[in-house]
């Protein structure tokens, strides 16, 4: 079910440098290299403040004494600062103690001093730009990773007896020491361990473990950039005849109404045949990069109940990874949150 490969992607560049008309070379025309005056720039503009010597010294030292106090106790608090040119005064917003925050602006310049005391302070918290697609620390199930070609989904979070979290994915998806990416590219979500494949390493099964970072024990519910989620309650086994199952993936988002026709079913893949597995139909069904992601029921509070993770379709019946194969195999527990 991985949604894309290198190939793939190859053939579709060169149908579009293919696609493209050609220039005859008596049609070239001269480029001009020649790097644009400041005057021909279209963003050329000016503040109507520019920073005191005194505005430029606070900011410089607030900041590196902010960047130290994060570096050493972590992100527990958001802070951003910088200097407002419309106003021509220094801005400083925070979710930090006002405590903290006063000694982490403390200069002991007198310019600097006097620029910290006209400075616009607002308690607020600076958060990411994040979504289902392109997903943050702490990771939650559902979530879009790759390799650089294909596509899946992030499960949901267990524990190792030693105390080490990692992420649940299908085992079809990656290679054992792959470093695996958040879907956007733009950062790892850990590497991949313990991969269990048919065509692999002989199992009857189709998971492996993503470790490394930091995975939360919550699922992505909504659409395919949604910022929001669910806490897991607990895992377990799933139960035949159950009609409100629900799935959580990069291509097809949250969707419930799944129901479980059998939770001893074999499915042969490409990947080989892997039993037991739940079989489920019904609602939206998993598509293509939804592999690896959640398989759970909702309890009254909307929290998950894991039962395993989504690994095949053909497009009316899907297929899941038990939680219990998964939990026996590695001797991890789930995460809640």
């Amino acid at each position: 079910m991985i949604r894309l490969t290198s190939t793939a992607l190859a053939l579709t560049f060169a149908a579009l440098v293919a696609s493209a008309p050609a220039q005859a070379a008596d049609d070239k025309k001269p480029v001009d290299v020649t790097p644009p005056s400041s005057e021909r720039l279209p963003d050329k503009a000016q503040g109507n403040f520019a920073p005191t010597a005194g505005q430029a010294i606070a900011l410089r030292t607030i900041q590196a004494q902010i960047g130290e106090y994060v570096e050493k106790s972590g992100p527990k608090f958001s802070f951003a600062t910088h200097f407002d040119s419309s106003e021509g005064q220094i801005v400083i917003d925070s979710d930090a103690p006002r405590d903290l925050l006063a000694k982490l602006t403390s200069v002991e310049d007198k310019e600097g001093r006097e620029a910290i005391a006209k400075a616009k302070v607002t308690e607020s918290k600076t958060e990411d730009t994040w979504h289902r697609r392109d997903d943050i620390q702490a990771f939650w199930g559902g979530a879009g990773i790759t390799n650089g070609s294909g596509i899946c989904s992030a499960g949901y979070a267990v524990r190792s007896a030693t105390g080490a979290v990692f992420s649940v994915t299908a085992g079809h998806c990656f290679a054992n020491g792959t470093n695996a990416l958040v879907e956007s590219g733009l950062r790892s979500y850990g590497t991949v361990s313990g991969r269990r494949l048919p065509t692999v390493t002989g199992h009857k099964m189709d998971m492996e473990l993503v470790g490394g970072r930091t995975y939360a024990g919550r699922v992505y519910t909504g659409g395919v950039t949604s910022t929001t989620s669910r806490g897991v309650a607990n895992a377990g086994a799933a139960y035949e005849g159950y009609t409100k199952y629900c799935h959580s993936g990069r291509t097809t988002g949250e969707n419930c109404g799944h129901t479980a026709q059998d939770t001893d079913a074999q499915v042969c893949t490409q990947s080989g045949c892997k039993k037991p597995v739940i079989a489920f139909t019904g609602g939206t069904m998993i598509q293509g990069g939804d592999s690896g992601g959640a398989f759970y029921a909702i309890d009254s509070s909307g929290r998950a109940w894991i039962r395993g993770n989504t690994i095949a379709t053909n497009g009316t019946t899907g297929y899941a990874q038990p939680y219990t194969t998964v939990a026996s195999q590695y001797g991890v527990s789930i995460v809640t949150g």
